[in-house]
C-alpha cells in the first residue's frame, strides 16, 4: 500500500476525538553558530487519543527527533509539546523525569530486555522504578503478559524467546504502568512479515485505548493498513496528515 493511499483512507476515517499530544511550532536545531543544522522546521500537529498514529518518511527526515521531543527525551529549540493538557515546558528536571515515567511507554526496535531477568521481571521494571512492591509489580506484569499472549512464558528469559515474543515482552513492559502515551520506534523492523503483523495487531488490540495516544514510527509499508492516521514527514516537516 502506498503512503498516499493509506493517508487518504485514514483521513476518511478520521473523526473528532480527544487530543492526546499537541505539538506547537516545534523547531529543533543541532549544533550551534555556523555549524547549526535545523532538523525540525516549525511542526504543528495534534496526535489524537484512541488512535494508532503512524509516523512515516525517509531516513533522516526528523522522525526520531520529533518523537524524542514528544516523549520528553529532548528539548525543542523553540515551540512546545503538551501531553493531555500538560505542557512539557512547565516541567523541568526531576518533574519532567517523573512525568515521563508515569505517562510515557517506549517500545524499541531492539527490545532492550535484560538478559538475566525473566519475561515477568523485565515487564515489571517500570512499576519497580515507581516504587511498587515487587510481588505486586510481578502480579501486574503477569496480567499484561497474559494480555499479549505470553501467559505461558512468564518465567522465560529473553534467550528462550523468539524475536516476536521478545517484542511482545517489550510491549508489555511499555504498557504495564498504563501510560497515556505509547511511542514505538520501528517495532517491526527486526521481525519477519508474520511476526511484524502479529505485533501490529497486538498494538491495535491492547495498546489503543480511549485515553491513550499511540505513535508508531515505521519504514515498513506492510503495516500502513494498521494506522488510524498516517503522518508523513520529509525534510523536518509534516507534509501529509
Amino acid at each position: 500500500m502506498s503512503v498516499a493511499t493509506a493517508v487518504s483512507e485514514s483521513a476518511m476515517a478520521h473523526t473528532s476525538k480527544q487530543v492526546g499530544v499537541a505539538c506547537h511550532n516545534l523547531v529543533k536545531d543541532c549544533g550551534t553558530g555556523e555549524t547549526a543544522v535545523r532538523v525540525l522546521h516549525g511542526i504543528t500537529v495534534d496526535v489524537l487519543a484512541s488512535e494508532l498514529t503512524l509516523l512515516v518518511g525517509p531516513s533522516g527526515c526528523g522522525k526520531t527527533t520529533l518523537i524524542s521531543i514528544i516523549a520528553g527525551l529532548l528539548y525543542p529549540t523553540s515551540g512546545d509539546v503538551s501531553l493531555f493538557g500538560t505542557a512539557q515546558s512547565s516541567l523541568k528536571g526531576g518533574k519532567l523525569v517523573n512525568f515521563r515515567a508515569r505517562n510515557v511507554g517506549f517500545v524499541f526496535q531492539q527490545y532492550n530486555l535484560l538478559p538475566s531477568l525473566t519475561a515477568a521481571e523485565n515487564a515489571s521494571i517500570p512499576l519497580l522504578i515507581q516504587g511498587m512492591p515487587r510481588p505486586k509489580a510481578i502480579e501486574e506484569a503477569n496480567r499484561v503478559l497474559n494480555d499479549v499472549g505470553l501467559g505461558n512464558k512468564l518465567k522465560s528469559k529473553p534467550n528462550q524467546l523468539s524475536g516476536g515474543q521478545q517484542q511482545r515482552v517489550a510491549i508489555a513492559r511499555a504498557l504495564v504502568h498504563q501510560p497515556r502515551l505509547l511511542v514505538c520506534d520501528e517495532p517491526t523492523a527486526a521481525l519477519d512479515a508474520h511476526s511484524g503483523q502479529t505485533v501490529m495487531e497486538l498494538l491495535k488490540r491492547v495498546a489503543v485505548q480511549p485515553d491513550r495516544s499511540v505513535i508508531v514510527v515505521t519504514h515498513d509499508s506492510r503495516v500502513y493498513s494498521y494506522g488510524d492516521r498516517i503522518l508523513e514527514m520529509a525534510d523536518g516537516r509534516i507534509v501529509s496528515s
